[in-house]
């Protein structure tokens, strides 16, 4: 039996693979080896399906950062494994995904909108958390600290400005990211920053 859950599992897999405008309703029923009555039973369009899809994934994201910061040791290293776990989801998600969606499902823009929302509530939860340890500088604008980590992030998706052939992962990250951190780094954090760098090589 096809659930709801189903569907929206196999058109998440083939919309994050291929992108979203490729992958039509009758390429998902292919799939699942269903009907379209079945698609249509718990969903009025694509445009609803993908919704669900954009949720669902998010969902996954937001599960996925809460244990990495959960679980580690300081806000540094917390960056770090969010830094690699945000590139290795990039370079696994086809590049037309957001796009596509921007282009072609204006109105769910909003769904997007509220994952950077969640994003940056992480960026602030992990100055106001170094800021406490003694790792970051206290005078800190945990707000403009919280927005430029994550366009700074952006740049690295953008191929246009830095092909992959010419600007390596690990490149732009020691060139952007890590001199941006040390300027927000007190004397304490400095040293952990030295000895915590390796978590920003990200190999993937």
């Amino acid at each position: 039996m096809v659930t709801q859950q189903k569907i929206t599992e196999i058109a998440s897999e083939l919309f994050l693979k291929h992108g979203v405008k490729v992958v039509t309703i009758d390429r998902i029923v292919s799939e699942l080896r269903t009907s379209k009555r079945t698609i249509y039973k718990f969903f009025k369009d694509k445009d609803e399906l993908l919704t669900d899809c954009i949720w669902e994934y998010h969902k996954k994201v937001r599960n996925e950062n809460e244990e990495i910061i959960h679980n580690a040791p300081n806000a540094i290293a917390a960056m770090g494994l969010l830094h690699q776990k945000i590139l290795e989801r990039a370079y696994t998600i086809n590049p037309n995904f957001y796009p596509d969606i921007f282009r072609f499902h204006p109105n769910l823009e909003s769904e997007i909108e509220k994952a950077g929302l969640y994003a940056k509530e992480e960026m602030l939860y992990l100055a106001n958390w170094g800021i406490d340890d003694g790792i970051f500088v206290d005078d800190l604008d945990i707000e403009v600290v919280g927005t430029t980590v994550l366009c700074l992030l952006k740049l690295f998706k953008d191929h246009q400005k830095f092909p992959m052939e010419r600007f390596s992962r690990e490149r732009l990250t020691f060139g952007t990211l890590v001199p941006y951190m040390r300027g927000l780094c007190t004397s304490k954090g400095l040293e952990l920053l030295k000895k915590q760098e390796e978590l920003f090589r990200v190999s993937i």
